[in-house]
């Protein structure tokens, strides 16, 4: 796929693009507790914009390996007052909402939400795929398996590249069959999977192309980086940016990411290096 329409707005990936990410959560594994404020909202929503991304996903709700669901509510509340004044100061942004609830998603559709990201795929929340369609929002859909409270507790696949593949290929036909085109599919690196099943997936990530999706790759900080390299989250941004240049090179279409400078010049790179290929 070359590009997204995003309620109405084109969004061409015919060169991969940045998803930045904010986190108004406490507890997050890399930035927990920083971007709680309005002005800290928007000034790292500002810095993200100029270095490039092209999208700004918003979470509530830490979705860490061993974390604890908060109240909706409380979910709900943050969620709408990041978006009212996101889109207030950035009225062209494009907004992701990272939620599996689907009474939240709907209610920052209505406030000016262009994407809805469920790391669920659907299974948390089986309204979530009726108000997707009916809104006709762009959904991204990431492979989990358990869930955040207890998704590392020993996952075991057949084969993790063809047991993920088989997963979306059931998601996508259904989803469609509702009547939602606008599809992202993320194969949820570090939910479920161990160090080893990461860098399988990793290294089959062109298989997912056959879908004729768009893909995300989400890995920026993550412990199948830190833990390789013996460090920690703050740490790895080195090691981030040498699997997002795997991701690119294996046909990711969509970084999601904590540095967005960094995984411009990713791109970047990538591209020129790409061009000179005889």
């Amino acid at each position: 796929m070359k590009a997204l329409n995003i309620k109405g707005k084109m969004l061409d990936l015919s060169t991969p693009k940045v998803m930045g990410i904010l986190n108004i959560t406490d507890d997050s594994f890399f930035d927990g507790g920083k971007y709680i404020s309005k002005n800290k909202i928007l000034e790292r929503c500002d810095k993200m914009l100029m270095e490039g991304a092209s999208i700004i996903d918003i979470g509530a709700q830490s979705s860490r390996p061993g974390s604890k669901s908060i109240n909706s509510n409380l979910e709900k509340e943050r969620l709408l007052t990041a978006i009212t004044n996101v889109k207030h100061h950035f009225p062209d942004i494009i907004i992701s909402v990272d939620t599996y609830n689907s009474s939240i998603a709907k209610s920052c559709i209505k406030n000016g939400a262009d994407i809805i990201n469920d790391i669920s795929a659907g299974e948390k929340d089986k309204e979530m795929w009726a108000i997707v369609a009916e809104s006709g929002v762009t959904y991204i859909m990431m492979h989990m398996k358990g869930n955040p409270e207890n998704m590392q507790e020993n996952p075991q696949y057949d084969n993790i590249t063809n047991d993920i593949m088989v997963f979306f290929e059931k998601k996508i036909k259904n989803l469609k069959a509702k009547g939602n085109e606008q599809i992202i599919i993320d194969p949820g690196f570090g939910f479920g999977k161990t160090i080893e099943h990461n860098y399988e997936i990793l290294n089959n990530l062109e298989r997912f192309q056959e879908f004729g999706l768009p893909l995300l790759v989400g890995v920026s900080r993550k412990s199948m980086i830190y833990n390789l390299l013996d460090t920690t989250a703050q740490k790895a941004l080195n090691g981030t940016t040498a699997i997002n240049m795997i991701a690119l090179l294996n046909g990711a279409n969509i970084l999601r990411v904590h540095d967005v400078k960094q995984a411009i010049e990713c791109i970047k790179i990538v591209n020129f290096a790409k061009s000179y290929k005889k």
